[in-house]
């Protein structure tokens, strides 16, 4: 499923994921073969235009190709200008749903959607804006709050960690105690209370770094060492996004040779 985190404050933007990918290979027999991979590229950059990034959760692919192997099709269709962050979401996302109708097999599909996170700055304006799309769902992008964090994929620990319970909770207690639909409605609001405070608007670039990655560092962590589905893992990739300087890497893993074992 993956973990994508996408935190967003005054001094600038945060996109985070991890690097697992899981994909059923077909063989020749009519079975699947599930497959993973830690080495996964969820954050999307683009070079021909660095004040806009992206970052991809849910379904792996289309297909049997990630988000992130699209990259050069996408930039080949830009235009030279800066555009906008709004444009530049709406961009990809009819990429991607021109790419999702070219599979025969996914005309019906009924699955865990693609989710997109695209975060950037407009020239100039002061502070950072988001768009959150679904792909083939929702394609339509939807503006972010200025200021504030949005994870997705598998969230079921930073849903505990962060809101004090799981997403699943109103269902079961509905189902538990006969709710009415206005009392599985109230769940939320009655347990905000108790959910944690990221004061964002008081915290430095830095610290909006170190939140994101805590985030899905926790989520790796305890898929580890419990009986969950482990559909996070590898390394953490980062980048920031600000008015001044664009799109920076502040965490990212690396192609590397074959390594030697002692």
């Amino acid at each position: 499923m993956s973990l994508g985190i996408c935190v967003r404050g005054p001094e600038g933007l945060v996109l985070a994921a991890e690097s697992r990918a899981s994909l059923n290979w077909p063989m020749q027999d009519g079975s699947s073969v599930p497959l993973t991979y830690d080495t996964a590229n969820k954050l999307l950059t683009f070079t021909s235009h660095n004040y806009v990034a992206g970052v991809t959760y849910g379904l792996a692919g289309i297909g049997y190709r990630t988000a992130y192997s699209f990259v050069p099709e996408i930039e080949a269709d830009l235009p030279s200008q800066r555009i906008s962050v709004e444009d530049f979401a709406r961009r990809l996302s009819n990429f991607f749903m021109e790419q999702w109708k070219k599979i025969p097999e996914l005309k019906d599909y009924k699955g865990s959607p693609m989710f997109f996170v695209v975060g950037g700055y407009n020239d100039k304006e002061p502070y950072g804006r988001a768009y959150e799309m679904f792909i083939p769902y929702r394609p339509e992008p939807a503006e972010l709050p200025t200021f504030g964090i949005t994870w997705g994929g598998q969230r079921e620990i930073v849903d505990r960690l962060i809101k004090g319970y799981d997403a699943s909770l109103p269902q079961r207690l509905s189902e538990a105690w006969s709710l009415t639909e206005e009392q599985v409605n109230a769940v939320p609001q009655i347990a905000q209370p108790i959910e944690l405070i990221f004061p964002l608007q008081a915290m430095a670039l830095q610290d909006l770094v170190d939140a994101a990655i805590l985030l899905v560092r926790t989520t790796i962590e305890t898929q580890r060492l419990t009986a969950m589905v482990r559909g996070c893992g590898g390394p953490i990739d980062a980048v920031t996004i600000t008015r001044r300087d664009g799109v920076k890497p502040v965490q990212e893993k690396e192609v590397r040779g074959e390594r030697t074992l002692n």
